[in-house]
């Protein structure tokens, strides 16, 4: 795990322990947790345009209800990670350098077109 997220992971760890709820935490019911976060972040947005989900995103109570429910998420990110030996940063290098591959510059700039179909 990136020492930067440390001293987080370990509020988080001793949240769930002081709870005893690592028994409840396998791979299968953390994924589905970090669906279900998602999921609720997504709902903030449900019905709202383009537009209306930046005026959304502005208003200073909303920020705080999106921020809550991406705090949630990458909790559980965090915590998935750390229990099945996951270094997440070397995670995302490794996956940056197969999107690099995926999406070269000169065919995926300023196209959001996936990469079956460059």
């Amino acid at each position: 795990m990136n020492k930067a997220f440390e001293p987080l992971l370990k509020k988080i760890k001793k949240f769930r322990d002081d709870r005893d709820w690592k028994k409840f935490h396998n791979p299968k019911d953390m994924a589905e947790a970090i669906s279900i976060e998602a999921s609720e972040l997504l709902e903030l947005f449900l019905w709202l345009d383009k537009k209306q989900s930046f005026d959304f995103i502005k208003n200073k109570k909303n920020l705080e209800e999106v921020s809550d429910e991406l705090a949630d998420v990458m909790w559980f990110i965090l915590e998935f990670a750390d229990n099945f030996g996951i270094d997440i940063e070397k995670a995302i290098e490794k996956k940056l350098k197969k999107n690099a591959q995926k999406y070269p510059v000169h065919k995926a700039k300023g196209i959001s077109t996936k990469y079956t179909k460059l």
